[in-house]
């Protein structure tokens, strides 16, 4: 039985930080990106050089590697899994949590497949995953006690949002919002009145995730006329910056921008951001905190993050 035919109307009956007997342990933010490469020589120069992040062994994986921009939040990136070949270079996200344990009961007596036990990393810390309604994988983080010390990287040291694609935003929020309690924060599209991009906060942070909308008639899955660069681009992870003329002065200055970027630009929702891109076309999004103009097509509805 497919656990997502639960309706949202019924999820709701039991959502809250209290909801059907469970606890819903706090969720603060962003843990990491999971993704892939095809390079990891080539994968690691960018993140180091360009990203200025710093790199560590992975205590998930042997096979993959983690680069940190603070202590709590990075992107791990894995080999590409051998097989069929595909555009897909989108493995997880991750979120912070204060109790994985916890979490991972919450979500088995609210009908998810969850593993029966939480599994301990090298370097403490707790963690599971599970599957979204559309497939996507999903994990939960409780950090370790004693967190690696990473050097303060001056381009950016908080991932403030993570998006990939999403067919069908009703499915997803029975998942993201019903259950885990995600704050809607902001919505627009490339015109004003179509919606491209749905924006909700983490239910204890201002860290957001990002629903990049696809259509077509495909309800879960990579549509086949998906190109890698198309599905990079959706897949993405953003880095918060104070001042984007300022970190492209950096990036200019010391040679940082990736062969594939894009000029500083103000977004539809109002921000200021510049795009980088991994050598396998995911891209990092630079974003300033606050918006500098009106956003298109719907007003923020919560806080954006300040540093």
């Amino acid at each position: 039985m497919n656990t997502w035919t639960v309706s949202l109307a019924i999820l709701l009956t039991c959502a809250g930080p209290v909801a059907c007997g469970q606890t819903r342990p706090t969720m603060t933010g962003i843990s990491n990106m999971g993704i892939y490469s095809t390079d990891l020589g080539k994968t690691e120069q960018f993140f180091v050089h360009d990203l200025g992040a710093f790199k560590a062994p992975d205590p998930q994986n042997p096979e993959g590697v983690r680069f940190y921009f603070n202590r709590l939040q990075f992107v791990e990136v894995l080999p590409l899994p051998s097989g069929a070949p595909s555009v897909n270079r989108f493995d997880h996200v991750g979120f912070t949590t204060s109790n994985a344990e916890g979490m991972r009961s919450y979500l088995a007596a609210h009908g998810v497949v969850t593993p029966a036990a939480v599994t301990v990393g090298s370097d403490g810390s707790r963690y599971f995953e599970v599957l979204d309604p559309e497939g996507n994988r999903v994990q939960f983080v409780q950090p370790p006690a004693h967190p690696l010390k990473v050097p303060v990287n001056p381009l950016s040291d908080h991932i403030i949002h993570v998006g990939y694609m999403v067919h069908n935003a009703a499915t997803e929020d029975t998942f993201y919002r019903a259950l885990l309690g995600f704050r809607p924060y902001w919505r627009g599209g490339m015109k004003d009145d179509e919606t491209d991009w749905i924006s909700m906060q983490v239910p204890n942070g201002s860290d957001w995730i990002e629903y990049m909308m696809v259509k077509g008639p495909e309800t879960r899955g990579i549509p086949p006329t998906v190109s890698l660069q198309a599905l990079g681009s959706m897949d993405h992870f953003s880095l918060g910056v104070q001042n984007m003329e300022k970190t492209a002065d950096v990036l200019y200055a010391q040679d940082r921008f990736s062969p594939r970027h894009s000029p500083a630009q103000i977004g539809r929702d109002g921000k200021w951001q510049l795009n980088l891109y991994t050598p396998d076309d995911t891209r990092v999004e630079f974003m300033e905190f606050q918006p500098s103009v009106k956003p298109c097509c719907s007003p923020f509805l919560l806080p954006s993050p300040t540093k």
